[in-house]
């Protein structure tokens, strides 16, 4: 029987979800596939996995996913599997988009949707191991590199098979979770410039029916498990929506959930009350900014009237708001970043990021930067959206980051957590404390990266830091 074994590598830095362990989706769905092939299949989630590099030279083949800011990472473990003689196979969005880059470390390089591809490509490997027909596969032959044609993507999303978890967060095996990860749907429309899911898996929505998504939440724990369905628009066809709420209801399941949507799921009132008695109690919504110009210059296609509607119509309906902003678009400036801090305050989300924008390989915007020679680091590490990579329009470098850092300590202020206290608003205290406790982590943990960046902007050093005490008052 030939082995394979899965690998997901761990976050290199800190973030707002550092504690919540969520493994993506895309190495379990594979993990099914092979072992439906008759493979003796291993995964590795390195967030609470260890890896043993002794063990993983039994394997025939071992299978990497990686996003940009684990890259490095994953070419580390890529290059020291090699060094065994055991061959790697790569996938995931940044290897997507710089396959070239990846095939420095890796042997194989599927780019995007990979469920499709790798079966051709075993086909491939079990046979006369010419790959020059599996769509979507970059390899190197004869000192040359080939990048196949990519093929299609999955119409019909109730094809694929339900993620093997092997126990894992289903709370049935030894290791239990509490929040499932759930797909529904794949695609947007919308292609925000500095988004690369539309790279990744097309423009056009497509759909799991309510049946099949269903049939997956009966396997789950339905008072243990917490459900985040990880689709970019969960509320992307309100009809379809809809019909897959009622059945949820009509299961009865008792499982909170959480997902994201856009600002439009405001005019939909009569989904928000089915949501919400469907066990949805917190919408992660990208609000990215209430800077007109900003809005507009990065394609989001909202306003910020509808972002001030979509707020109190939500949260009027008992859902809880996680609010997801970011700064650095070269309409921001420090005049943005108060008004975004008062507005998120002042709203009453329950919890907030505030992020720094960020140049991700395969979006509009990474080509925009890099074209106008704008690009400052290359460490692939730093790209989680906490830690600032680029020459900004009308921030220094370290000006970004300090206002990036200044939002989170005021949002999550004592003061605030007081006041959320006495409004018996349990999970927002209990948010707040640990959001506290993260941004002294963070700040603890990038010293280094932080004097780089002063460094970077030592000829402003004073001027940047008058202006940061002048504007770290609100109003």
């Amino acid at each position: 029987m030939s082995k394979i074994v899965f690998i997901e590598p761990k976050a290199p830095n800190l973030h707002i979800y550092s504690q919540f362990k969520l493994p993506r989706l895309g190495i379990y769905i594979l993990s099914a596939l092979m072992k439906k092939r008759g493979w003796d299949v291993d995964v590795i989630y390195e967030e609470t996995d260890r890896i043993d590099f002794s063990f993983l030279k039994s394997a025939d083949l071992v299978g990497i996913s990686t996003i940009t800011s684990t890259a490095p990472r994953a070419y580390m473990i890529a290059d020291r599997v090699r060094e065994n003689g055991v061959p790697v196979i790569m996938g995931g969005p940044h290897v997507t988009f710089l396959s070239e880059e990846a095939l420095e470390h890796a042997d194989f390089v599927i780019r995007g949707e990979g469920e499709k591809p790798l079966m051709d490509f075993i086909d491939a490997w079990e046979g006369e191991k010419d790959y020059s027909d599996v769509p979507s596969l970059s390899y190197r032959k004869d000192g040359r590199s080939f990048h196949n044609p990519k093929g299609p993507v999955i119409e019909n999303l109730d094809e694929i098979p339900f993620p093997d978890f092997e126990g894992r967060y289903t709370g049935k095996g030894k290791i239990r979770r509490q929040t499932i990860p759930v797909q529904t749907s794949r695609g947007c429309p919308f292609n925000c410039e500095f988004c690369s899911v539309t790279g990744m898996f097309g423009k056009k929505f497509r759909f799991r029916s309510p049946q099949n998504v269903i049939k997956e939440l009966r396997f789950y724990n339905r008072k243990k498990n917490h459900i985040f369905f990880y689709d970019d628009n969960f509320a992307a066809s309100p009809k379809r929506l809809k019909v897959l709420l009622e059945a949820m209801i009509k299961e009865d399941f008792k499982f909170d959930w959480s997902t994201q949507v856009r600002v439009d799921i405001a005019k939909y009132r009569d989904l928000l009350k089915l949501m919400y008695k469907a066990g949805c109690r917190t919408l992660y919504i990208g609000l990215e900014s209430i800077n007109p110009d900003s809005l507009l210059s990065m394609k989001k296609n909202q306003t910020v009237e509808e972002i001030k509607k979509a707020v109190n119509v939500i949260q009027k309906h008992r859902i809880r708001i996680h609010g997801m902003f970011m700064y650095g678009f070269d309409d921001d400036d420090w005049q943005t970043v108060k008004k975004t801090i008062k507005f998120a305050k002042k709203a009453g989300i329950s919890s907030t990021q505030f992020l720094i924008l960020t140049p991700l390989p395969g979006s509009k915007f990474y080509n925009r930067i890099v074209s106008q020679g704008r690009l400052l680091f290359k460490d692939w590490s730093l790209y989680d959206a906490h830690h600032v990579v680029f020459r900004p329009s009308k921030f220094t470098l370290l000006a970004l980051q300090k206002a990036q850092m200044m939002s989170h300590k005021k949002f999550y202020s004592v003061k605030r957590s007081v006041k959320r206290l006495f409004q018996f608003k349990w999970f927002d205290v209990a948010i707040s404390h640990y959001a506290r406790k993260l941004n002294r982590m963070w700040e603890k943990k990038n010293q280094t990266f932080l004097k780089a960046v002063d460094i970077l902007t030592s000829k402003k050093n004073a001027s940047v830091k008058l202006e940061f005490k002048q504007n770290i008052k609100l109003d």
